[in-house]
Parts: C-alpha cells; sequence; structure tokens
C-alpha cells in the first residue's frame, strides 16, 4: 500500500493508523459497520444487547445519524411524519452506548489480510471484525437533460428532504413525470397527487410492478392511481429532458409524446454498493456473496442488508433483497454471526408499502411471474381493494400479498417456508383461518 507523504517528505502512516488490538495487549476488540441504514444500525443495537463490550465504530458517508427508508417514499414524504421518524436512535442513544458514529467519512480501501480500513484514502482503521452494510446506489438516467435542475432521484434523506420541499413548493396543478412505474415510483406519484401536483408515470411495461406482481395485479394498480388522477404512459422510455430558463420544462418520450412538467423524479431501480468489496477481492454476484451466517469469502468479514447476496435455506439458493425487512433482520442477523453465535439467517422476503388509502404486505419470492407453472388465486374480491392474492407453483405457496387485510403476513411467512402442498380451495376461503394452514 502507498503510505501518504507529507510536503517535506515525511510518512504520516503511524500518525494516520488507528490500531485496533496490538497484538499480546488486553485492548477490547474493535468492530466496525461501515454503512448508515437500518442494516447499520440494528447490527450496532444488537451487538450492545448481546453483551458486546468492546469498540464499535460505525462508519456512514452521509452526515446524517442511521436511518430508514421507508418514510422517505411514504410518510416523511407525504408530509404527515416528522423527519425525526426515519431514524434509527437519537444522538444520545449512540453516546450512552459507546458507539462511535463518524459521519460523513468514506471507507475507500479494504485489506482483508491485514484487517485494515482506509478512510477518505488516508486514515486508516484496524478492525477484527467488519461488517459491510453499504446498501445500494439509484441507477441514473442516461439521456439528454438528465443532469438538468429539477431532475430528482429518492434514495437518500437528503433526497427526500429536497423533494419533499419541491412537492409542497410546486403544488396547485404544476406538473411531474415520474420515471419508472416500481414501488418507488408508484409511491412518489401517490405524494405528488397528495400534494396537488399533476402525475404522469411513464413506464416502458405494459402496467406498473409488472415483473413483480404480473399483468392481473399491475393493471389494479393502474386503476388505482388512474382513480386518483395519474396519468399513465406504458410502453414507452424518455428519451430527452427538455429544459428552459434553467430547469425542467418537458419531457419527451421514445413515441414522438411531448410531456410538459417542471419536475421530473427518476425510480428506475438501484444497484448495490460493492464497490469496496470487489476492490478487496470479496466475492461478489448480484451483490456481496455470503452463506447463511452472512459471511463474505474474506476472514471476519460480514455483508447484510441490499447488498448482501445471501444463501437462504428455505430457497436453496442465493438470493439479494432491497426492502425494509432485510435490512431490520439482516443487521440483527449480522451481528450475532460476529459475536460467534450460531445463527443461520433464513428469512422469508417482506416489504409493504402505502399508496393513498391502500395499504399492502408482501411475503415471499417469486422468481418468474410470468411463468407458466406460476399462478395467482384470491383470498376476497381485488375489486373491493381487500383481499390476499397468492401465488402458487403447483400447490406449493410462493408468496402472499395482503391489501387492507392485517395481521396475516406472519401466516403466509410460515406456509411459504414450510414449502408443504397447500390445499387451493382452503387457501382462498376467507372462513378458514390462514393459521390453520400454516401446520
Amino acid at each position: 500500500m502507498t503510505e501518504p507523504i507529507t510536503p517535506d517528505g515525511e510518512t504520516e502512516r503511524d500518525e494516520a493508523r488507528e490500531v485496533a488490538r496490538p497484538p499480546g495487549s488486553n485492548t477490547p476488540e474493535t468492530f466496525v459497520v461501515v454503512g448508515g441504514g437500518l442494516t447499520a444500525g440494528r447490527a450496532v443495537e444488537t451487538l450492545r444487547s448481546d453483551g458486546y463490550e468492546g469498540r464499535i465504530v460505525l462508519l456512514t458517508d452521509e452526515e446524517e445519524l442511521p436511518y430508514e427508508r421507508p418514510p422517505l417514499s411514504k410518510g416523511y414524504l407525504l408530509g404527515n411524519d416528522p423527519r425525526s421518524v426515519v431514524f434509527c436512535h437519537d444522538e444520545s442513544w449512540y453516546a450512552q452506548n459507546r458507539v462511535e458514529v463518524r459521519r460523513g467519512v468514506r471507507a475507500t480501501m479494504l485489506d482483508t489480510t491485514e484487517h485494515l480500513l482506509t478512510l477518505d484514502g488516508y486514515h486508516e482503521l484496524r478492525y477484527d471484525q467488519l461488517l459491510l452494510a453499504t446498501g445500494s446506489r439509484v441507477r441514473t438516467l442516461d439521456v439528454p437533460g438528465a443532469q438538468l435542475p429539477g431532475v430528482r432521484y429518492l434514495r437518500t434523506l437528503d433526497d427526500s428532504d429536497d423533494l419533499l420541499a419541491l412537492l409542497r413548493a410546486a403544488g396547485g396543478g404544476r406538473r411531474m413525470v415520474v420515471v419508472g412505474a416500481g414501488w418507488i415510483g408508484l409511491e412518489v406519484a401517490a405524494a405528488g397527487i397528495s400534494h396537488g401536483l399533476s402525475v404522469t408515470v411513464v413506464e416502458p411495461e405494459p402496467c406498473p410492478l409488472r415483473r413483480v406482481l404480473g399483468d392481473e395485479l399491475g393493471g389494479f394498480f393502474t386503476a388505482l392511481h388512474t382513480d386518483h388522477g395519474v396519468d399513465f404512459r406504458f410502453g414507452a422510455s424518455v428519451e430527452e429532458i427538455r429544459g428552459e430558463r434553467g430547469g425542467v420544462a418537458g419531457v419527451r418520450l421514445s413515441d414522438g409524446t411531448e410531456l410538459p412538467a417542471e419536475l421530473v423524479v427518476v425510480g428506475i431501480g438501484v444497484r448495490p454498493a460493492v464497490e469496496l468489496a470487489v476492490a478487496a477481492g470479496i466475492a461478489v454476484d448480484d451483490g456481496i456473496v455470503t452463506d447463511e451466517r452472512l459471511r463474505t469469502s474474506a476472514q471476519d468479514v460480514f455483508a447484510a442488508g441490499d447488498v448482501a447476496d445471501s444463501y437462504r435455506p428455505w430457497l436453496g439458493r442465493r438470493l439479494r433483497v432491497e426492502h425494509w425487512s432485510n435490512a431490520q433482520d439482516g443487521g440483527v442477523a449480522a451481528a450475532h454471526s460476529m459475536l460467534g453465535h450460531d445463527h443461520v439467517y433464513d428469512q422469508v422476503p417482506f416489504f409493504f408499502s402505502d399508496q393513498y388509502d391502500l395499504g399492502l404486505e408482501y411475503s415471499g419470492f417469486v422468481d418468474d411471474v410470468a411463468a407458466p407453472d406460476v399462478r395467482v388465486v384470491y383470498r376476497g374480491d381485488p375489486a373491493s381493494r381487500e383481499f390476499i392474492a397468492f401465488w402458487l407453483r403447483g400447490d406449493r405457496l410462493l408468496a402472499g400479498m395482503n391489501v387492507n387485510v392485517w395481521d396475516v403476513s406472519g401466516h403466509i411467512e410460515a406456509i411459504v417456508k414450510a414449502g408443504r402442498p397447500v390445499d387451493v380451495a382452503r387457501l382462498t376461503d376467507p372462513s378458514v383461518p390462514l393459521e390453520s394452514l400454516a401446520g
């Protein structure tokens, strides 16, 4: 590793390096967590609650304390929840629990042989156990005009702060184009409607959420948003964002349509933030590869949350999940593994969404909703907007989504995880308690 050199040629390596635990000393171990999201917050919380007394250092490249992301596109963006609702803990909690939170700090290099992190390209920190909870980054739109003021993304708290201010200032019929009809795009569209904007959603697929839910339920969400005034443009993509007087003036689509707009919000997915792991030679596939205990290919290095491509015994394969519960549960599981507990992380994916007066929870995983052997059945009538949808392969339940029906997600998860045949007639019968099918 190249040593930093001062102007007079003296090496500053010793001053820049923090020693975690010198050989032969009684200094407590140092556990380092890289990340500022819910995974990181839950990991350090669990380390302390499980009795770890050593040093904990949490590194985040944002200026905020660790926070969770769902409110950024839900209650906070709607203006219903205070900003404070996003944070895992307040500042006093970290002080009381002796967690060193270093904000605005980037881990730029990882030496897994020496157990050494380089921070901001210069400062060095040794670790005994390391958790990579680096999360994911938004995929950006690569078209002319994509860098104009008035083009926004939603991933960080700063993004949500900025977008909320724009939505509040732009009400009264101002026009917003949302690029992408995934969960974030639909939640942003709902927020725009609630703030009084005119909203158009552009989506290349023929309906929202097609790859997640399929055509039939994608049509359900089309109707939900259309009923609230959203205009959809399906089968088209953005070719150019036009500017005027330093801001956004409109969007030109691939079919030649021109959409006037003062604000454009892009929600076309995320990618795992694996750069640190790749540079360190840690195995990476769809994300940082881990086993069922969230251990990476490097000794004493773990990964959890959005960035982790983890083996799930119940599924028999690795899976990377970008949802709240994976961050929540993964942070807890990683802490257990860092402490040497025999803890297998085998959670069924779960997420939730709130749009207008509709709330939903989804439990399970379907690798291809369009596969000919996958079907969807219902308990209740989707037209009533109170129902449960189930995805099955044969008589095995793959996933379930409860819409405005509550206290059932745990039962759905149990049925999915059991992997046993289910009686579809009983599954779809509202008079049959779901817990009776969980076994």
